[in-house]
Protein backbone atom coordinates (compact mmCIF):
# COMPACT_ATOMS: atom_id res chain seq x y z
CA UNK A 1 0.00 0.00 0.00
CA UNK A 2 1.16 3.54 -0.76
CA UNK A 3 2.28 4.94 2.59
CA UNK A 4 1.67 8.49 1.32
CA UNK A 5 -1.98 7.80 0.59
CA UNK A 6 -4.15 9.36 3.28
CA UNK A 7 -7.83 9.43 4.17
CA UNK A 8 -9.98 10.40 7.14
CA UNK A 9 -12.37 7.86 8.68
CA UNK A 10 -15.30 9.35 10.58
CA UNK A 11 -18.29 8.18 12.61
CA UNK A 12 -21.05 9.90 14.57
CA UNK A 13 -23.58 8.92 17.22
CA UNK A 14 -26.95 10.64 17.49
CA UNK A 15 -29.24 11.51 20.39
CA UNK A 16 -32.47 10.44 18.69
CA UNK A 17 -33.93 9.48 15.32
CA UNK A 18 -33.24 12.97 13.92
CA UNK A 19 -30.06 12.49 11.92
CA UNK A 20 -28.85 16.01 12.79
CA UNK A 21 -28.90 15.26 16.56
CA UNK A 22 -25.20 14.40 16.71
CA UNK A 23 -23.99 13.73 20.26
CA UNK A 24 -20.54 12.31 19.53
CA UNK A 25 -18.04 12.54 16.68
CA UNK A 26 -14.88 10.53 16.21
CA UNK A 27 -12.36 10.60 13.38
CA UNK A 28 -9.02 9.04 12.57
CA UNK A 29 -6.50 10.12 9.95
CA UNK A 30 -4.90 7.17 8.15
CA UNK A 31 -1.61 7.36 6.30
CA UNK A 32 -1.18 4.07 4.58
CA UNK A 33 -2.05 1.49 7.24
CA UNK A 34 -1.21 3.74 10.19
CA UNK A 35 -3.43 6.06 12.24
CA UNK A 36 -1.37 9.26 12.39
CA UNK A 37 -3.93 11.50 14.07
CA UNK A 38 -7.26 11.13 15.82
CA UNK A 39 -9.90 13.37 17.36
CA UNK A 40 -13.16 12.78 19.18
CA UNK A 41 -15.63 14.80 21.19
CA UNK A 42 -18.99 14.55 22.84
CA UNK A 43 -21.40 17.04 21.27
CA UNK A 44 -24.33 18.86 22.84
CA UNK A 45 -27.10 18.18 20.28
CA UNK A 46 -29.34 20.79 21.93
CA UNK A 47 -32.23 18.33 21.80
CA UNK A 48 -33.59 15.38 23.76
CA UNK A 49 -32.15 11.86 23.93
CA UNK A 50 -34.29 8.84 23.11
CA UNK A 51 -34.14 5.66 25.19
CA UNK A 52 -33.44 3.68 22.04
CA UNK A 53 -30.34 5.70 21.13
CA UNK A 54 -29.06 5.72 24.71
CA UNK A 55 -29.32 1.92 24.75
CA UNK A 56 -27.06 1.80 21.69
CA UNK A 57 -24.24 4.16 22.64
CA UNK A 58 -24.78 4.83 26.36
CA UNK A 59 -24.52 8.62 26.00
CA UNK A 60 -27.05 10.62 28.05
CA UNK A 61 -27.95 14.23 28.74
CA UNK A 62 -25.63 14.17 31.76
CA UNK A 63 -22.66 13.15 29.65
CA UNK A 64 -22.94 16.11 27.30
CA UNK A 65 -23.26 18.82 29.97
CA UNK A 66 -20.64 21.41 29.10
CA UNK A 67 -19.85 19.72 25.78
CA UNK A 68 -19.45 21.88 22.64
CA UNK A 69 -22.22 22.16 20.07
CA UNK A 70 -21.84 21.00 16.49
CA UNK A 71 -21.34 24.61 15.43
CA UNK A 72 -18.51 24.93 17.98
CA UNK A 73 -16.58 21.97 16.51
CA UNK A 74 -17.37 22.67 12.86
CA UNK A 75 -14.02 24.47 12.30
CA UNK A 76 -12.21 21.38 13.62
CA UNK A 77 -14.22 19.08 11.35
CA UNK A 78 -13.64 21.32 8.36
CA UNK A 79 -9.91 21.37 9.03
CA UNK A 80 -9.79 17.56 9.00
CA UNK A 81 -12.29 16.79 6.23
CA UNK A 82 -12.02 19.62 3.71
CA UNK A 83 -10.44 18.54 0.43
CA UNK A 84 -9.86 15.06 1.85
CA UNK A 85 -11.30 11.62 1.20
CA UNK A 86 -13.67 10.91 4.09
CA UNK A 87 -14.54 7.27 4.79
CA UNK A 88 -17.66 6.27 6.71
CA UNK A 89 -19.46 2.94 6.99
CA UNK A 90 -22.81 3.30 5.22
CA UNK A 91 -24.48 6.60 4.44
CA UNK A 92 -25.70 7.57 7.92
CA UNK A 93 -22.65 9.50 9.07
CA UNK A 94 -22.23 11.68 5.99
CA UNK A 95 -25.95 12.50 5.90
CA UNK A 96 -25.90 13.32 9.62
CA UNK A 97 -22.96 15.71 9.15
CA UNK A 98 -24.68 17.42 6.24
CA UNK A 99 -28.00 17.63 8.10
CA UNK A 100 -26.24 19.19 11.09
CA UNK A 101 -24.65 21.74 8.74
CA UNK A 102 -28.11 22.50 7.33
CA UNK A 103 -29.55 22.97 10.82
CA UNK A 104 -26.77 25.45 11.58
CA UNK A 105 -27.21 27.26 8.25
CA UNK A 106 -23.65 26.51 7.21
CA UNK A 107 -22.41 25.08 3.88
CA UNK A 108 -21.62 21.38 3.63
CA UNK A 109 -17.95 20.54 4.13
CA UNK A 110 -16.15 20.18 0.81
CA UNK A 111 -14.98 16.58 1.12
CA UNK A 112 -15.10 13.40 -0.98
CA UNK A 113 -17.15 10.71 0.74
CA UNK A 114 -16.37 7.01 0.38
CA UNK A 115 -18.68 4.35 1.83
CA UNK A 116 -16.65 1.48 3.32
CA UNK A 117 -19.79 -0.69 3.41
CA UNK A 118 -20.09 -0.47 -0.37
CA UNK A 119 -16.40 -1.30 -0.64
CA UNK A 120 -16.88 -4.32 1.61
CA UNK A 121 -19.78 -5.54 -0.52
CA UNK A 122 -17.53 -5.54 -3.57
CA UNK A 123 -14.46 -6.93 -1.81
CA UNK A 124 -16.01 -9.88 0.03
CA UNK A 125 -18.55 -12.04 -1.78
CA UNK A 126 -20.21 -13.09 1.47
CA UNK A 127 -20.97 -9.43 2.23
CA UNK A 128 -22.46 -8.61 -1.16
CA UNK A 129 -26.11 -8.71 -0.10
CA UNK A 130 -26.06 -9.22 3.67
CA UNK A 131 -23.69 -9.11 6.59
CA UNK A 132 -21.95 -5.89 5.54
CA UNK A 133 -22.60 -4.10 8.84
CA UNK A 134 -19.49 -2.74 10.52
CA UNK A 135 -19.36 -5.33 13.30
CA UNK A 136 -19.74 -8.27 10.92
CA UNK A 137 -17.13 -7.03 8.43
CA UNK A 138 -14.67 -6.36 11.24
CA UNK A 139 -15.23 -9.88 12.53
CA UNK A 140 -14.50 -11.13 9.03
CA UNK A 141 -11.18 -9.25 8.83
CA UNK A 142 -10.24 -10.06 12.43
CA UNK A 143 -10.38 -6.52 13.79
CA UNK A 144 -11.67 -6.09 17.36
CA UNK A 145 -13.20 -2.80 18.49
CA UNK A 146 -15.71 -1.31 20.94
CA UNK A 147 -18.78 -0.84 18.78
CA UNK A 148 -20.89 2.36 19.01
CA UNK A 149 -18.10 4.57 20.29
CA UNK A 150 -17.62 7.14 17.53
CA UNK A 151 -13.81 7.06 17.51
CA UNK A 152 -13.70 3.26 17.72
CA UNK A 153 -16.21 2.96 14.86
CA UNK A 154 -14.26 5.48 12.77
CA UNK A 155 -11.05 3.48 13.20
CA UNK A 156 -12.94 0.29 12.34
CA UNK A 157 -14.26 1.81 9.11
CA UNK A 158 -10.69 2.75 8.23
CA UNK A 159 -9.51 -0.79 8.90
CA UNK A 160 -12.22 -2.14 6.59
CA UNK A 161 -10.94 0.16 3.88
CA UNK A 162 -7.34 -0.96 4.39
CA UNK A 163 -8.30 -4.65 4.42
CA UNK A 164 -10.30 -4.26 1.20
CA UNK A 165 -7.39 -2.53 -0.55
CA UNK A 166 -4.98 -5.23 0.63
CA UNK A 167 -7.32 -8.05 -0.42
CA UNK A 168 -8.23 -6.76 -3.87
CA UNK A 169 -5.26 -4.64 -4.87
CA UNK A 170 -7.75 -1.92 -5.83
CA UNK A 171 -6.45 1.45 -4.66
CA UNK A 172 -8.29 4.15 -2.74
CA UNK A 173 -9.05 6.39 -5.72
CA UNK A 174 -10.12 3.41 -7.84
CA UNK A 175 -12.58 2.47 -5.08
CA UNK A 176 -14.02 5.97 -5.29
CA UNK A 177 -14.90 5.45 -8.93
CA UNK A 178 -16.13 1.90 -8.44
CA UNK A 179 -18.46 2.84 -5.57
CA UNK A 180 -20.02 5.71 -7.52
CA UNK A 181 -20.69 3.85 -10.75
CA UNK A 182 -23.71 1.51 -10.72
CA UNK A 183 -23.08 -2.15 -11.44
CA UNK A 184 -25.65 -2.23 -14.23
CA UNK A 185 -27.02 0.24 -16.71
CA UNK A 186 -30.44 1.24 -15.40
CA UNK A 187 -33.59 2.27 -17.23
CA UNK A 188 -34.32 5.97 -17.38
CA UNK A 189 -37.97 5.55 -16.46
CA UNK A 190 -38.29 5.45 -12.69
CA UNK A 191 -41.88 4.31 -12.97
CA UNK A 192 -41.02 1.09 -14.84
CA UNK A 193 -38.33 -0.46 -12.67
CA UNK A 194 -37.85 -4.21 -12.78
CA UNK A 195 -35.63 -6.37 -10.58
CA UNK A 196 -32.96 -6.44 -13.30
CA UNK A 197 -32.75 -2.65 -13.26
CA UNK A 198 -31.97 -2.42 -9.55
CA UNK A 199 -28.52 -1.49 -8.37
CA UNK A 200 -27.56 -3.93 -5.59
CA UNK A 201 -25.04 -1.38 -4.35
CA UNK A 202 -27.58 1.45 -4.30
CA UNK A 203 -28.11 3.64 -1.27
CA UNK A 204 -31.38 1.83 -0.42
CA UNK A 205 -29.94 -1.68 -0.83
CA UNK A 206 -31.54 -4.07 1.68
CA UNK A 207 -33.77 -1.28 2.97
CA UNK A 208 -37.54 -1.73 3.28
CA UNK A 209 -39.06 1.71 2.71
CA UNK A 210 -42.61 2.80 3.53
CA UNK A 211 -44.13 6.15 2.54
CA UNK A 212 -46.70 8.13 4.51
CA UNK A 213 -48.37 11.35 3.41
CA UNK A 214 -47.91 13.37 0.22
CA UNK A 215 -44.53 14.12 -1.33
CA UNK A 216 -43.61 16.77 -3.89
CA UNK A 217 -43.21 13.93 -6.40
CA UNK A 218 -45.66 11.15 -7.11
CA UNK A 219 -45.65 8.10 -4.85
CA UNK A 220 -44.97 5.96 -7.92
CA UNK A 221 -41.93 8.05 -8.82
CA UNK A 222 -40.61 7.94 -5.23
CA UNK A 223 -41.08 4.18 -5.17
CA UNK A 224 -39.20 3.89 -8.44
CA UNK A 225 -36.27 5.85 -7.01
CA UNK A 226 -36.07 3.49 -4.04
CA UNK A 227 -36.34 0.35 -6.19
CA UNK A 228 -33.73 1.64 -8.62
CA UNK A 229 -31.35 2.21 -5.71
CA UNK A 230 -31.79 -1.38 -4.51
CA UNK A 231 -34.60 -0.94 -1.99
CA UNK A 232 -37.94 -2.65 -1.41
CA UNK A 233 -41.25 -0.84 -0.99
CA UNK A 234 -43.54 -1.79 1.88
CA UNK A 235 -47.23 -0.93 1.94
CA UNK A 236 -47.43 -0.72 5.72
CA UNK A 237 -45.07 -0.42 8.68
CA UNK A 238 -44.02 -3.85 9.94
CA UNK A 239 -41.11 -5.37 11.85
CA UNK A 240 -39.27 -5.55 8.50
CA UNK A 241 -39.54 -1.80 7.86
CA UNK A 242 -36.18 0.00 8.03
CA UNK A 243 -37.14 3.47 6.73
CA UNK A 244 -40.38 5.46 6.95
CA UNK A 245 -40.52 8.55 4.74
CA UNK A 246 -43.08 11.04 6.05
CA UNK A 247 -44.55 13.63 3.70
CA UNK A 248 -47.26 16.22 4.25
CA UNK A 249 -50.16 14.68 6.14
CA UNK A 250 -53.80 15.24 5.25
CA UNK A 251 -55.17 16.24 8.64
CA UNK A 252 -58.70 15.24 7.63
CA UNK A 253 -57.54 11.63 7.35
CA UNK A 254 -55.85 11.46 10.73
CA UNK A 255 -57.50 10.22 13.90
CA UNK A 256 -59.11 12.99 15.98
CA UNK A 257 -56.52 14.83 18.06
CA UNK A 258 -53.58 13.19 16.25
CA UNK A 259 -50.88 15.07 14.32
CA UNK A 260 -49.14 11.94 13.03
CA UNK A 261 -50.33 9.15 10.78
CA UNK A 262 -50.87 5.62 12.04
CA UNK A 263 -47.76 4.55 10.09
CA UNK A 264 -45.71 7.23 11.82
CA UNK A 265 -46.98 6.26 15.27
CA UNK A 266 -46.44 2.56 14.59
CA UNK A 267 -42.87 3.18 13.40
CA UNK A 268 -42.11 5.20 16.55
CA UNK A 269 -43.50 2.38 18.67
CA UNK A 270 -41.32 -0.21 16.92
CA UNK A 271 -38.24 2.02 17.32
CA UNK A 272 -38.95 2.48 21.02
CA UNK A 273 -39.12 -1.32 21.33
CA UNK A 274 -35.70 -1.73 19.74
CA UNK A 275 -36.34 -2.02 16.00
CA UNK A 276 -33.51 -0.54 13.94
CA UNK A 277 -35.59 1.75 11.75
CA UNK A 278 -35.35 5.43 10.85
CA UNK A 279 -37.99 8.07 10.18
CA UNK A 280 -37.16 10.63 7.47
CA UNK A 281 -39.07 13.66 6.27
CA UNK A 282 -39.01 14.44 2.55
CA UNK A 283 -36.00 16.77 2.85
CA UNK A 284 -33.98 13.99 4.51
CA UNK A 285 -35.15 11.53 1.84
CA UNK A 286 -33.92 13.92 -0.87
CA UNK A 287 -30.66 14.46 1.03
CA UNK A 288 -30.01 10.73 0.83
CA UNK A 289 -30.52 10.81 -2.94
CA UNK A 290 -28.00 13.63 -3.29
CA UNK A 291 -25.44 11.56 -1.41
CA UNK A 292 -25.51 8.67 -3.87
Amino acid sequence: MNKELTFVAIDVETANSDMSSICQIGLAVFKGEDVVDEWSSLINPQTSFSKRNISIHGITEKNILGAPTFKDVLPVLTNYLENSISVCHMHFDRVAINKACDCNCTPHINTIWLDSAKVARHAWEQCAFKGYGLANVCKLIGYNFAHHDALEDAKAAGQVMIAAIDKTGIGLHAWLERSINPIKALKTSLEEITEEDCDPDGIFANEVVVFSGSLSISRKMASGIVKRAGGTIGKSVTKKTTILVVGVQDLTRLAPGKSKSSKHLKAEDYIDKGQQAKIFDESEFKALLKQR
